[in-house]
């Protein structure tokens, strides 16, 4: 039987509980084989970041190569990018080798922490090259802001961002509702189907370190084994709630998420809703 490929373009987080080691662990929580292409390395742990080493560009590239050239991938995911030259280099490269594999791009902009993940000149090059490659995009409300220029988190709002993340030339959007106030975090998927409404309650827990890499990890893991788009959403969803949930309580900050939990088959506290 053939196993799904994918390929994990992110940074590094020393404490396990984001970036590529939090990508590889959700990869294999979903049967996927990951591969990996590194963008930087980062001192971090529960509490911040506080070192970040950007891995020269051409070096990026030919990790992407040699995981392409060799093993293929059935899906690809981009996480913290760090700075424009990485940016550039990453789409291009995508461009090249990668057509038509589905791409999912997490615009990592600020960690959980508020430690800032990417160079605000990189992200008029991630609008102008990344955004258009990608099959899915799934900012979280502060960087739909900071992309789109909304303002208000209203639905109506939010909606409109997305229509213009997909004017950017994204076959989808998927704007996270975990920075919003409400009682329930919903997320919002756009694309050519029309619009679904994700909707799980806000879980009372310092355990959110990674939910953003977790969560666009799970969606490209369903996309390499060829779900479609809202059902590889729903999955993931339904799985980081789980993790949320079953978290280990390790560190004295934003703590790490269950990446191991077995959510399916059983009950995951929430519910998915499409209107």
């Amino acid at each position: 039987m053939s196993l799904p490929r994918l390929l994990i373009i992110a940074g590094s987080d020393s404490s396990g509980g984001a970036g590529i080691q939090a990508d590889i662990k959700t990869a294999s929580a979903f049967g996927v084989f990951a591969m990996t292409a590194i963008t930087a390395i980062t001192a971090q742990n529960t509490t911040g970041v506080t070192a970040v080493h950007a891995v020269p560009p051409e070096v990026v590239r030919q990790q992407i190569i040699a995981c392409l050239k060799d093993i293929g991938a059935d899906a690809i995911k981009t996480g913290m990018l760090a700075n424009a030259a990485i940016v550039r280099v990453v789409a291009a490269t995508l461009a090249e080798y990668a057509p038509g594999v589905p791409l999912v791009v997490d615009p990592v902009m600020v960690a959980t922490s508020g430690a800032a993940l990417l160079k605000p000149d990189a992200e008029k090059i991630l609008i102008k090259k990344l955004i258009p490659l990608a099959t899915l995009v799934t900012p979280n409300i502060p960087e739909s802001k900071r992309l789109t220029g909304i303002t208000r988190s209203d639905r109506a709002s939010l909606r409109k961002a997305a229509g213009i993340l997909r004017h950017m030339g994204a076959k989808a959007a998927l704007i996270k509702g975990g920075h919003s106030s409400k009682i329930t975090i919903d997320d919002m998927l756009v694309w050519d189907e029309g619009e679904s409404i994700f909707t799980f309650p806000r879980l009372k827990t310092r355990s959110t370190h990674g939910t953003g890499c977790t969560l666009a990890s799970a969606i490209a893991a369903g996309l390499a084994k060829g779900l479609p788009l809202s059902i590889a959403v729903g999955e993931a969803r339904q799985y980081v709630q789980a993790a949320i949930a079953s978290a280990p309580g390790f560190g004295k900050g934003h703590g790490p998420l269950n990446h191991m939990v077995q959510w399916k088959g059983k009950p995951v506290p929430g519910s998915v809703l499409k209107p």
